[in-house]
């Protein structure tokens, strides 16, 4: 049996630990508040963010990160702007073992523009911790997962055979892993896509139709792609799982908190209501500058990521951006 510990106790690091105890683990779920861990093992379910689903009795929930220190393999599922304190409290628990540590974090850093494979290795270093790195992603929602529907990820690694050997522990006839050493690509993929899925939900909310959803979801592809590949990501990568996949489920899903993000713009809500009525994070919200300044540090236009800072932070009116996107000046399709 192998030890997995999972930081972060929201939809995605519960249905993770749900899926680790399924393949046969012993986890520890990390939450960072003590009445949420309370309430977990007493209730045995997270009503907070999973109600739907029980807690097998492989999963131990706990608020001390100290327990997770003899973990053979940990999750890091936690918001991008609390992924680097959070790894950083991990490794000052260890006790100097080799650790891996697998990102399930979709963002980018605002401050430092850092992916999470960079934050991760800085923290390393500085905790003087050995650490092994890969990056989880692609088109899964939480309470599909746990609920058995039959889904498929990417695992990516710059050590193939690390990337391997989690997609063989973690596979099982539910989840289906499939691996990558392109950690740049798969990282970008999962980040920039929430951005896109906001545009989705205002076409949506716009009530616009099928054709401009198309549009919207096949020019936001193009943007991820043009970044990615100018940050050092492998084309194919975007047209699969952690690209492409992501992206479709991310802007058609109704379980999207990042498309509901869209909807709630469209219906003439403001950011601050939005936010307000939710505990869930929508990475989008924040990623979308992090998003922008890094494109305009590597110099590739992302017009559709530029239209949601625009609407979100800057009070331009949804269908403005949407006609403004609408009335670019055109091009060959084939241009990235």
């Amino acid at each position: 049996m192998t030890t997995v510990g999972v930081l972060g106790a929201g939809s995605w690091g519960t249905a993770l630990a749900v899926h680790a105890a399924a393949v046969g683990c012993d986890v520890r779920l990390w939450a960072r508040c003590p009445e949420l861990v309370r309430r977990m093992r007493e209730e045995r379910r997270n009503a907070a963010y999973l109600r739907q689903r029980e807690l097998p009795a492989a999963i131990r929930p706990t608020a001390e990160m100290e327990e997770l220190a003899d973990a053979e393999l940990v999750f890091a599922v936690v918001p991008s702007h609390g992924y680097r304190d959070v790894v950083r409290r991990y490794l000052g628990a260890g006790r100097g073992r080799p650790s891996v540590l697998v990102s399930a974090t979709k963002g980018i850093e605002t401050e430092s523009l850092s992916r999470m494979s960079e934050i991760s290795r800085e923290e390393a270093a500085a905790a003087d911790r050995p650490l092994r790195f890969a990056v989880l992603s692609g088109p899964t929602f939480a309470a599909e997962l746990v609920a058995g529907v039959p889904s498929a990820a990417v695992v990516a690694s710059d050590d193939e055979d690390l990337a391997g050997r989690l997609g063989e522990l973690l596979s099982n006839p539910v989840l289906r892993l499939y691996s990558s050493s392109d950690v740049v690509g798969v990282e970008l993929g999962g980040a920039t896509k929430n951005v896109i899925a906001i545009g989705a939900g205002i076409v949506s909310g716009l009530g616009l139709g099928h054709n401009t959803l198309a549009a919207l979801i096949t020019r936001g592809l193009h943007e991820i792609t043009r970044l990615g590949v100018s940050c050092g990501g492998r084309p194919r990568t975007f047209s699969g799982l952690a690209g492409l996949g992501d992206l479709v489920l991310t802007c058609t899903g109704e379980l999207s908190r990042n498309r509901q993000t869209g909807v709630a713009l469209a219906e003439g809500k403001t950011m601050e209501q939005i936010q307000a009525g939710t505990s869930m994070v929508a990475e989008g919200i924040r990623n979308a500058v992090a998003v922008t300044r890094l494109a305009r540090r590597v110099g590739v236009e992302m017009p559709i990521t530029e239209q949601m800072v625009a609407v979100m932070y800057e009070a331009k009116p949804p269908r403005e951006a949407v006609e403004e996107l609408m009335t670019r000046e055109l091009k060959s399709e084939a241009e990235l």
